[in-house]
């Protein structure tokens, strides 16, 4: 692993890690508690809906409390978490966070059996479980079920990845140490776990294939006009790197409206479990609807619509010349670590400094650019921005290939705020390019900090390697009105670069808003912004609650415009308002995590006023947020256990750095 300067405070029942990257742990005889993981993954159109089995057995003469703490793509929506011991299933409850650890903790000294999940304070993209007074000999299955949307790749590939992979967090020596730096690690190749995964996918389009970045089942199509497909990991799958399916569906850009009826309670006469209904939808009215005075009812109970446009431009667009691309690149210790687990795979360092020739390559002539490398401290190629000509270009590509992953720790701030400290060109846009593995454990204040300067840039970010953080990356690159892309190999990096250099060069879309024609006595009330960057090809998804009485055969219309230069362009889409109710509310709790996330990472979310809006739209929808938690307690144990519990945290795979590297053990 990369060695990165940190200071590391103790937690509780936690030795003090070493100087390296996490905990690394060889030869160690304690037995794992987590014997295998198994998923289902239900793939409809560009929404996946995952359900994860974790399997539990305590081999040891005393009682365990495992914790396992783990990746997840900051997007996703976790909306159930169950426990399955000797037969019986225990439905956990979506607490506010603090309760959620005091059931957990009560249960765990009354010798209860426990279970608690969720999401770490640091970043959206951390998650941990807990099985606690797990006994002497028994097993136990804990099961977590999400949804999230599934992003479009440069060659049209509808791309669904589960994360095994999770980077250890380089913390500033002013913040709290990340829970990632702390979790004991294994080589590649030693994880002590299996995984087990199935995967159907359905697409009104056809289904062309499926590929991987492991070894799978061949595709096998469901039904004749081959809408529907499946395939599985071969049998004895470690899982030791994130894994990655890729659907090429026979059409992929094409707008669309998914309509999705609520859900009835179980029982209407009841009032609502608390006054959630008109404090939330007061909230959702001040902050996307121009008509606050609108009473709305439950998230839940009413019909959401996902939209998802494929805004089109003029297709001649002369080529500009203008701009100030600044590119920096994370040349922290970490980034010498490999890109994947697959023999010989490159650097980090290796493949952002590629990525990065690439793109200096592909510039426009009279633009501007500069070059910064950063880690402990930064350094940049040139005292201000350079003019792009031959020569300048060749200069810096030889800097880059002198780029060397040993700047110490991932210090991201300081350069980031030296950026922007500096007056930008007249007449040249700035376009801000992050290369980085992701190590990060002040994450919240990077995306701060773009978003406080996104007025006078915008910012496109490259996730270099698998384990990258989606919180940080995506975070980023939304925060400054960018696109993002992850970079975990050779595969497809050409495509996902040019697409990003072809978005920085399109000028800035305006007054972007949206428009509803709806028969009379129905009202569209948007659940998640309008979206400020629009990109040619790229998509952009909006959620609205749509409220009202729906007629048989009635249709809608939605209409997204923008200035374009001197244009004014729309984007109209016809759909049908007639829908079936759905076995699952996927759309619903889509958006009630689009809505959740958009009020985290607003102005106030940190006061009590929005601290309280966040929690009251997580236990409303059922979906976790970072101000709750859900636990389960098995109120059946049999024999209570005497004593506090064995702590064993769960070994995840890490990278080596280099092959001098020697593993600590602990």
């Amino acid at each position: 692993m990369g060695i990165e300067k940190n200071s590391y405070r103790t937690r509780p029942k936690m030795p003090l890690p070493p100087p390296c990257c996490g905990l690394i742990v060889v030869g160690s005889k304690l037995p794992v508690p987590l014997k295998g993981i198994s998923v289902d993954v239900q793939v409809k159109g560009f929404v996946a809906d995952v359900s994860a089995t974790l399997k539990y057995k305590n081999e040891e003469e005393k009682a365990v409390e495992a914790i396992f703490v783990f990746p997840m793509d900051e997007d996703s929506a976790v909306y159930s978490f169950e426990a399955k011991v000797e037969g019986k299933t225990i439905v956990a409850d979506l607490q506010e966070k603090k309760q959620a650890h005091k059931t957990y903790d009560e249960a765990i000294s009354k010798g209860q059996q426990a279970f608690l999940l969720e999401e770490d304070e640091s970043s959206a993209d951390v998650f941990s479980c807990n099985v606690g007074n797990l006994p002497p000999g028994q097993e136990a299955e804990v099961t977590l079920k999400y949804v999230r949307e599934l992003p479009i790749e440069a060659d049209g590939a509808v791309r669904f990845v589960l994360p095994a992979v999770l980077n250890p967090r380089y913390t500033p020596e002013d913040q709290p140490v990340s829970v990632t730096a702390t979790r004991p690690q294994v080589p590649i190749g030693d994880i002590p776990y299996t995984l087990s995964l199935s995967a159907h996918f359905q697409s009104a389009y056809g289904i062309a294939k499926i590929l991987s970045n492991c070894d799978i089942s061949p595709v096998e199509h469901t039904n004749e006009d081959k809408t529907a497909a499946k395939v599985s990991l071969a049998e004895g799958h470690k899982f030791e790197r994130d894994v990655e399916l890729l659907a090429y569906y026979s059409e992929v850009n094409k707008p669309s409206v998914t309509v999705e009826a609520g859900t009835v309670p179980a029982d209407a006469s009841k009032e609502p479990k608390s006054s959630v209904s008109h404090k939330l939808w007061t909230l959702v009215q001040q902050k996307f609807s121009s008509k606050p005075h609108i009473r709305l009812e439950s998230l839940m109970t009413e019909s959401v619509a996902m939209l998802n446009f494929y805004p089109s431009f003029p297709a001649v667009q002369e080529q500009t010349n203008c701009g100030e691309f600044i590119f920096v690149v994370d040349q922290s210790g970490s980034m010498a670590c490999a890109m994947n687990s697959e023999p010989n795979a490159p650097q980090r360092i290796d493949s952002a400094k590629e990525t990065l020739i690439l793109l200096l390559k592909s510039l426009p002539l009279g633009c501007y650019f500069n070059i910064f490398g950063f880690g402990s401290h930064f350094e940049s190629f040139f005292t201000e921005s350079k003019e792009y000509t031959q020569q300048s270009m060749e200069e810096a590509v030889k800097k880059v290939n002198e780029m060397k992953s040993n700047f110490g720790g991932t210090e991201i701030l300081r350069p980031l705020k030296n950026i922007y400290d500096t007056a930008g060109r007249p007449d040249h846009p700035r376009q801000l390019f992050l290369f980085t593995d992701g190590e990060v454990g002040n994450t919240k204040e990077v995306i701060d900090e773009v978003q406080k300067n996104s007025n006078n840039h915008r910012c496109f970010a490259f996730g270099i390697g698998e384990g990258a953080s989606t919180s940080l990356i995506k975070g980023m690159a939304r925060a400054g009105s960018g696109i993002f892309e992850f970079i975990t190999g050779k595969d497809r990096m050409q495509t996902k670069v040019l697409r990003a250099l072809k978005c920085s060069l399109q000028p800035t879309v305006k007054n972007v808003s949206l428009t509803w024609s709806l028969p009379s006595g129905m009202e569209a009330i948007l659940l998640s912004k309008v979206p400020t960057a629009i990109f040619q090809g790229q998509r952009s998804i909006v959620y609205a609650q749509l409220k009202g009485k729906v007629e048989t055969e009635a249709e809608g219309e939605v209409c997204l415009q923008y200035n374009f230069k001197d244009e004014l362009l729309k984007n109209t889409i016809h759909f049908p308002l007639k829908v079936e109710k759905a076995e699952r509310p996927t759309i619903h709790r889509l958006a009630a995590k689009s809505l959740i996330s958009e009020l985290e990472c607003g102005k106030d979310s940190r006061s009590e006023d929005g601290k309280k809006r966040i929690l009251e739209v997580s236990l409303e929808s059922g979906v976790i947020s970072s101000l709750t938690a859900f636990v389960a307690v098995n109120k059946d144990t049999k024999t209570p256990v005497e004593g506090p519990p064995v702590r064993r945290d769960i070994p995840a795979p890490g990278f080596m750095h280099g092959k001098n590297t020697k593993y600590m053990l602990i």
